[in-house]
């Protein structure tokens, strides 16, 4: 019976046991799913966090992305909306040349209409004159001309007689203004420095393998620095050399700095040409307004307008016959207020007349017409007086000097270009074009001697005065001068002087 209660017992505890076992595990499971699920919580809490931060740091990145590419487009918009601009001006000016050519087509073929109807009426006048003098004279036109020709030849030779007596007296009376002229000749003879301007941008380059890399792949390279710098770069077989080439002075002084700096470095890409450019053109810039204003300071011409300026500067890469424009203008606007001072004209006119005399060839290969009216045109713009655009306009003669000072600009203008070693031409050939000169002179009878002077720039002939009279000496002038022209070349113009001298010798014994 103890047997049987010991059992039921030991049941019972177990049973109990069981019991507490399972609720102690039930407790523990509902404790573990009690952390599970706060873990769960915080994970989704710590997931949903990381995903708000991702979200805003992709909205961000999104937005910068944005804006730089709105940046980028901007600029690429801006500069196709400039180049845009460009091109639209570059077919508006080349509409307007092509109307001008137009009318002026138009023009002379009304002219040539007009001439053609005129001399067809003059040769009919002709025929009838020629007509009514041989029926009148009863002499044919060959008879007719011979009798004028000699009746003339002898009126002519009275009537320069007389000319030159008069001549003499007015000479004589003019001797101070002959002596002012004296010194202008002895300052024009003065020997200036030389000038070595070279006008060529050839660029060496460490090897040929550059070349390659100047070129490109399929030519992007050489394309690219072509279009952006406006000029012609010219890579050919000479060994380690390229050539840039173009007609503004500027861009090529500014291409060739620019290819310098790609080829010293290296790196030769479309990105890296644009940029090495945009640097070059700053230092041209730069070097463009130090030049200017050292030329004004050296001419002693302040308060230039600063566009003016800027073309001012440009000159310095401008060069003619080897001459340096920026230089030559200096040196005519010296002259000219020496030459002023020295004959009592207004030194302050003539000084700025001629340092902006050649103003216009800054953008002469941009514009339409000569230098000296666009120059003239650019000055007037600038607000400069109608007497210095005038010593501007007229220095080549193609409007009338108005004042004293438009003529010593002009002579100013001839001694500085004309004066040796000014422009550059080889010895031997400058010997070959002087004696061309006296030979066609020589060529003409009569002449005695020869003598080509101020660097080419004069002929003067000796004739026999038995053999050529006054009246021959201008015939011969004119026929030295055409000859002149129709068989050589030559810079500017030539002065073609005849000296007849007549010498009566008679002894007293």
């Amino acid at each position: 019976m103890e047997w049987l209660i010991s059992v039921i017992a030991l049941i019972i505890g177990l049973a109990a046991g069981g019991v507490l076992g399972y609720l102690y595990r039930q407790q523990r499971f509902q404790e573990e799913l009690g952390n599970l699920e706060a873990m769960r919580t915080r994970l989704l809490e710590e997931a949903e966090k990381q995903a708000r931060d991702i979200v805003l740091n992709a909205k961000d990145d999104a937005i910068r992305i944005r804006e730089e590419l709105e940046g980028e487009m901007e600029t690429r918009n801006q500069k196709l909306r400039r180049e845009e601009d460009r091109l639209q001006k570059r077919r508006e000016q080349v509409d307007a040349r092509q109307e001008r050519i137009d009318n002026r087509e138009q023009q002379l073929n009304k002219r040539q209409s007009t001439m053609d109807k005129r001399w067809n009426q003059l040769e009919q006048v002709e025929e009838q004159r020629q007509a009514e003098l041989q029926a009148i004279a009863n002499l044919t036109t060959e008879e007719a001309r011979e009798v004028v020709l000699e009746q003339v030849a002898q009126d002519t030779r009275q009537d320069m007689a007389r000319v030159i007596r008069e001549e003499e007296l007015r000479a004589r009376e003019t001797s101070d203004q002959r002596a002012r002229e004296i010194i202008i000749t002895a300052i024009q003879r003065l020997a200036s420095e030389p000038v070595a301007e070279l006008t060529t941008k050839t660029l060496e380059i460490p090897s040929d393998e550059l070349k390659g890399r100047i070129i490109g792949r399929g030519g992007r390279n050489i394309r690219v620095f072509e279009q952006k710098a406006g000029v012609d770069v010219i890579v050919d077989d000479t060994p380690e050399l390229i050539t840039i080439s173009s007609f503004n002075p500027v861009r090529r002084e500014a291409a060739a700095r620019a290819m310098h700096y790609l080829v010293s470095d290296g790196r030769i890409h479309p990105a890296r040409i644009e940029k090495v450019l945009e640097k070059a053109q700053k230092e041209v810039d730069l070097i463009m307004r130090e030049q200017a204003e050292h030329a004004v300071y050296e001419a002693e011409v302040p308060n230039l307008h600063p566009e003016l300026m800027k073309l001012l500067g440009r000159l310095y890469f401008r060069t003619s016959y080897g001459q340096n424009q920026l230089g030559h203008a200096i040196e005519v606007a010296k002259l000219s207020s020496l030459l002023a001072a020295e004959i009592g004209a207004n030194s302050e006119i003539a000084r700025m007349g001629g340092l902006l005399h050649d103003i216009g060839k800054a953008v002469d290969f941009e514009i339409e017409g000569t230098h000296a009216t666009i120059g003239a045109d650019l000055a007037r713009r600038y607000g400069v007086s109608a007497n210095v655009v005038n010593c501007i306009e007229s220095h080549h003669h193609e409007s009338e000097q108005q004042t004293l000072e438009s003529v010593i600009v002009e002579v100013a203008d001839a001694i500085s270009g004309a004066r040796p070693g000014a422009r550059r031409e080889s010895l031997e050939h400058y010997i070959k074009r002087i004696r061309s000169l006296e030979d066609i002179a020589r060529s003409f009878n009569g002449v005695e001697e020869s003598f080509a002077i101020q660097a080419g720039r004069e002929i003067r002939i000796i004739v026999r005065p038995g053999e050529i009279d006054d009246l021959e000496s201008l015939r011969l002038s004119r026929e030295v001068a055409r000859k002149i022209e129709e068989t050589m070349e030559y810079p500017g113009q030539i002065k073609v002087t005849v000296i007849r001298e007549t010498r009566a010798v008679e002894y007293a014994k």
